[in-house]
């Protein structure tokens, strides 16, 4: 050990008199000279890297003071149903049972209610939180919060509690917007989400468990955080809980960049991870729900699923980028426009699809009738297809998936080939109810193609780029391959299809 920076712990006990008043003089000289190190800067001897790191933390005492009369405390109530039944949050009702406090709309737990009187209605459904976007009373909130809901009642920090009717909701983006009949109220400032940063401070106020006007802080922990089918979120580690959801996300500068939406949680509560739907999104939503009540989108007919890194590789595309074309809608525009399964849309408008998740914001924020441009990569080429926008239907019922295709009768059979493979023609009924051009139904799957994940009764559509027709030409495709390389095979089973990489000399 080095003496010069070694130490030994010496009880006060076994010091003398002396000894100890010498210590006592070194110490007071030593702090002394600490302080007089930092009269003169002593910390310009640190690098200015680390130096930058070293900030004071905010203080959002003037912030949250600002903030609060723009922020309000919505309660909904249901008419009809008895307290006994309903379906409150259990987090709320075990804070409050915990600490004796009756819930809101409820028997008081310490009185007991007496015999043969009924519950009073309406009965409390929910609580959640708001924000006043203008001075003349439009306020915005989760759908979720006042969703079913048949009165919405809106308080504010001076106490004031007005009835709201619920202007629109929207429940892919989980936006509403209410308003209340008042004027010159104070209203939020809206901020550019684009300029915000992984590691910026952050705010929230909200009425978790309905204690209203709760300020809690933390920082942005990412952006574009994919966890629904239209919304990047804003993930943070702000303590968000039942109850804040429809509250405001604001920068430093008292701007709302977010509505407090979900949290991810194994428990029902807090466990450090939050999200919050990004402002310019959601105004968008809002703009179209005070002018139409409802909100306008955009569909081609395709479900789509990710590029993987295999895939992407296995069939030339590079980088995982685009969105799979996964199965087309009989009849929508993507089919009427030439898009088959397994394309995979690389732009629309010129706009780059990065991930699957690009593609359905793109498109429904594209207004119906227009005619867009698509770029596809199909089968190692691309190529530009021009589709017309239909409007996205709401509630639109699913198809449900065929069944595979069956065996025909005197269908001709590959043996088992290098891939793992015994495939056979398909019938020309099977084709039809398929809609396929052609392909090889799968009759029995071994060594590579099973590790791959094919199953007995898929239909092969092409193999490394090249379509497949039938079984002659199968069999010709795979005499060919290199068992050193992954082979990218296009699979349909029921109503989708998928690629996968078959490895032969695993």
């Amino acid at each position: 050990m080095n003496p010069s920076t070694s130490a030994v712990a010496v009880p006060p006990s076994s010091l003398g008199l002396a000894s100890r008043r010498f210590v006592g003089r070194l110490v007071g000289v030593t702090l002394a000279l600490f302080a007089a190190a930092g009269a003169v800067g002593l910390g310009s001897a640190v690098p200015s890297g680390v130096r930058a790191q070293t900030v004071q933390l905010p203080d959002f005492a003037d912030l949250a003071e600002r903030i609060s009369p723009m922020v309000v405390n919505i309660r909904t109530t249901e008419r009809g149903r008895s307290t006994a039944g309903s379906e409150g949050d259990p987090n709320v009702e075990e804070f409050f049972r915990r600490f004796g406090i009756p819930l809101p709309g409820r028997p008081d737990p310490r009185r007991g209610t007496p015999r043969g009187e009924e519950e009073p209605t309406p009965q409390q459904r929910g609580v959640g939180s708001g924000f006043v976007l203008s001075p003349d009373g439009f306020i915005m909130t989760n759908a979720h919060v006042v969703e079913g809901a048949d009165e919405v009642i809106v308080t504010f920090t001076d106490k004031r509690e007005l009835k709201a009717r619920v202007v629109g909701t929207d429940r892919r983006t989980d936006v509403a917007v209410i308003k209340v009949e008042a004027a010159g109220l104070p209203a939020v400032r809206i901020g550019d989400v684009s300029r915000l940063r992984v590691g910026e401070w952050v705010m929230a106020i909200g009425s978790p468990f309905g204690l209203d006007n709760t300020v809690t802080a933390g920082i942005v922990s990412a952006k574009q955080r994919d966890t629904g089918d239209y919304l990047p979120f804003i993930q943070t580690d702000v303590a968000i809980n039942p109850g804040n959801s429809g509250g405001p996300l604001l920068n430093l500068r008292g701007e709302v960049i977010g509505i407090n939406s979900q949290i991810y949680s194994r428990s029902g509560g807090f466990m450090g991870i939050s999200f919050a739907i990004p402002i310019d999104e959601a105004m968008r939503v809002a703009e179209q729900l005070r002018t139409n009540g409802r909100v306008v989108r955009g569909r081609i007919g395709v479900q789509i699923a990710p590029v993987t890194k295999e895939v992407a590789e296995a069939i030339g595309l590079g980088q995982p980028r685009g969105a799979l074309v996964q199965s087309v809608e009989k009849d929508g525009p993507a089919d009427k426009a030439g898009v088959e399964a397994g394309d995979i849309i690389l732009r629309v408008d010129g706009r780059a699809v990065e991930k699957s998740g690009d593609l359905p914001r793109i498109i429904g924020g594209t207004k119906p009738g227009t005619k867009s441009s698509l770029q596809v990569h199909r089968r190692g080429n691309t190529r530009d297809i021009v589709i017309t926008v239909a409007e996205f239907e709401p509630d639109r019922a699913a198809r449900r998936p065929v069944a595979a295709a069956e065996p025909g009768n005197a269908a001709p059979q590959v043996a088992k080939s290098v891939l793992g493979l015994t495939v056979s023609d398909l019938s020309d009924n099977q084709k039809r109810d398929l809609r396929v051009r052609g392909g090889v139904r799968v009759d029995a799957v071994e060594g590579p193609a099973a590790r791959a994940g094919l199953r007995e009764g898929d239909v092969i559509l092409s193999v490394d780029n090249t379509e497949v027709s039938d079984t002659k030409q199968f069999s010709g495709i795979v005499s060919k391959v290199e068992r050193s390389r992954a082979v990218s095979v296009l699979v349909r089973r029921g109503e989708w299809v998928n690629y996968m990489v078959i490895r032969p000399s695993r």
